[in-house]
């Protein structure tokens, strides 16, 4: 091996960082990313302390603040963090905790049974990437405290009074220096404290705002645990049971907790957790479920003849259509798939899931021959529908996938054939696509105008969807299609997308706001990698076009129609001329272009998904049968700049 140009290799070149430095060095290692999310990631570290407190059976009580200046406050009730001098490192063991990575009581079987952040190094990674932490430890009846800058200690931890209950209080600031951004967003807070409480029965968990001129307050708790999960998520379905079926079990230390129930609809929302980390992309625990799921409902339906008379052979898939459930297990020893903790790998929970599952899935159909028979029924329509979706797919596969070609006719393609470059614009009308295809850049800018709105996939079984014209346009222009693999699941084939930006171009009012909500329930249902992959985006185009003579500028919103308007007019509107674009169409295409798809000037929101759970939930909710709660959301929403989901 021959040396690098650039300077020789030696000892000299081997850095070895101290303390937390390397955790500053490289954040994206310990917390994901430095972006939003990222961001909030320091919350649920310091959290997960207090909640593996509660599991341990210390802590009933955790208060969450966001404080005025941004900064995060958590404080619990637990046995607070012990202080006494650590023997073999000479200082104490709160300063051992906050500047040590990999120091903490998770390792010892003894302090913690099971817990979340078995890597040890969460609230020191917290610490490494504020500017400022203060720890406040209530323990033995005194209070002690110590501070922090950037990681490094201020002083050594002290008394600072006396104390009549116990717990611990952190607060944090973010370091600018680290973050993209340091505003936390209370609803993303909300939702994955509420997800706590509801696989935390019995824990009180309070969220305060303190950022607006009257605090925001709101408490999490839950008594029925996953069963008042289970019929949270379920809502706005209509269930085919009266009640969750509730399953829990204990086997070799492993607890297992599951809460399930059918509604009449055709999406499957299955949502796991190991030691309360939601686990996306599933795991041993999730294979369990489904292996128990599919072979008691399948013994059950042959043991009764109900399968006799069906023409299709059963699939796994048919057994999860309508079904809500929340797979949590309690793993002293989890051994995950990555340092994001996105799957659990270990082989034996697997056999415990399927074995306690099971048995009790088998007392329930015994003892429930309504209910039993109300979910046999819905599994055979599922397997019926499944093949008529099967043949209808099968229409719809592009035929350039295999032998070029069978472009949709309405589709403006771009000449470039290099993906990442291309974008693909879905625009609402002909008349808005017809504006958008004079003002695109023809290179790797590619146009479909959609009519009207597109079917309401939320509501349609699945073969009605690949017969809808405007869906099957969407697919055919993309170049995906639906497969199914070696365990009969269906998945997105994306190895063939055309376009790596794909943009809703609607217009700015409450009904292009529900067409683009339309839509992405289509893409959130049926083709959400392309959602995780960051393929997804939504245009944003003006809403005024304000002149004064020979000026001209364009107002995104309100706030920005007063400030131009007050510019341009010197506080004298009635001397500039204000138009309101009720629509795309309004726009010749060289306004199109430089407001809403030139990349230098246009503003883009991309389409991200930071909670799985909440996104499904709101999507049944507001495309489901129910129509005031999607009307009100909606205008609720119709001019927010950025849209998650």
């Amino acid at each position: 091996m021959t040396a690098q140009k650039g300077g020789d290799y030696s000892a000299s070149s081997i850095q070895a960082l101290e303390g937390l430095e390397a955790v500053r060095r490289r954040p994206g290692m310990y917390i994901g990313s430095t972006d939003t999310k990222g961001l909030h990631h320091l919350v649920w570290e310091v959290v997960d302390n207090s909640i593996d407190e509660h599991l341990a059976g210390h802590c009933t009580h955790i208060q969450v603040s966001i404080n005025k200046d941004n900064s995060v406050t958590v404080s619990d009730n637990g046995r607070g963090i012990p202080v006494d001098m650590h023997e073999k490192l000479g200082k104490s063991a709160l300063e051992v905790v906050m500047t040590v990575l990999h120091a903490g009581g998770k390792f010892d079987k003894d302090s913690y049974k099971v817990s979340g952040g078995l890597h040890g190094v969460g609230v020191s990674c917290v610490n490494a990437l504020s500017s400022y932490v203060r720890v406040e430890v209530r323990r033995e009846g005194k209070k002690y405290m110590q501070e922090y800058e950037r990681g490094k200690p201020k002083a050594d931890v002290i008394q600072i009074g006396e104390a009549s209950e116990r717990g611990t209080t952190v607060t944090f600031q973010p370091d600018s220096e680290i973050f993209e951004t340091l505003i936390y967003n209370y609803d993303t807070l909300a939702h994955r404290l509420r997800e706590l409480s509801f696989l935390n029965s019995g824990l009180y968990i309070y969220l305060r705002d303190e950022r607006e001129e009257f605090p925001k307050d709101e408490l999490f708790f839950s008594e029925g645990g996953l069963r008042e999960f289970a019929l949270y998520l379920d809502q706005s379905r209509t269930p085919l049971t009266e009640e969750p079926i509730f399953v829990k079990g204990k086997e070799d230390n492993v607890e297992v907790e599951v809460a399930l129930m059918y509604n009449t609809g055709y999406q499957e929302n299955v949502f796991s957790y190991v030691n309360n980390i939601n686990t996306r992309d599933g795991g041993t625990h999730v294979s369990g479920f489904r292996r128990a799921l599919a072979r008691v409902f399948k013994q059950y339906g042959d043991d009764k003849g109900m399968f006799s008379k069906l023409k299709v052979e059963i699939s796994g898939d048919d057994f999860r259509e309508g079904l809500t459930a929340i797979v949590s297990v309690k793993v002293p020893e989890p051994q995950f798939k990555g340092q994001t903790k996105g799957e659990l790998g270990n082989s034996e929970v697997v056999g415990i899931v399927s074995r306690i599952l099971g048995d009790a899935l088998s007392s329930f159909l015994e003892e429930n021959p309504k209910e039993a028979r109300r979910i046999i029924d819905k599994v055979i329509l599922a397997a019926t529908a499944r093949e008529a979706a099967r043949k209808a797919r099968e229409m719809v596969q592009r035929k350039n996938v295999l032998s070029g070609g069978g472009l949709p006719g309405k589709l403006a393609d771009c000449s470039s054939k290099i993906a990442a470059e291309s974008e693909l614009f879905l625009v609402e009308g002909d008349s808005a696509g017809g504006t958008a295809k004079q003002g695109r850049n023809r290179h790797y800018q590619a146009i479909m105008p959609l009519r009207g709105k597109i079917l309401n996939v939320e509501k349609a079984l699945e073969y009605k969807i690949y017969e809808n014209e405007e869906i099957k346009n969407i697919f055919t222009a993309l170049g995906v299609f639906i497969q199914e693999n070696e365990e009969g699941e269906r998945i997105l084939n994306i190895t063939k997308l055309r376009y790596h930006k794909i943009v809703i171009m609607c217009d700015a009012d409450v009904d292009g706001s529900h067409i683009a909500t339309l839509i992405l329930t289509f893409f959130y249902r049926y083709m959400k990698q392309l959602v995780e992959q960051g393929h997804l985006y939504i245009a944003r185009p003006p809403l005024y076009l304000i002149k004064k003579g020979s000026k001209a500028e364009y107002a995104w919103n309100e706030k920005d129609r007063k400030e131009i308007t007050e510019k341009l007019s010197g506080g004298k509107e009635d001397s500039v001329h204000i138009q309101r674009y009720k629509g795309l169409g309004e726009m010749n295409a060289e306004q199109l272009w430089e407001t809403t798809m030139d990349p230098e000037r246009r503003i883009l929101s991309q389409v991200t998904i930071e909670s799985d759970l909440e996104a499904s939930h709101y999507f049944s909710k507001l495309m489901g049968d129910d129509v005031p709660p999607r009307r009100e959301f909606i205008e609720s929403h119709a001019h927010y700049a950025r849209i998650d989901v």
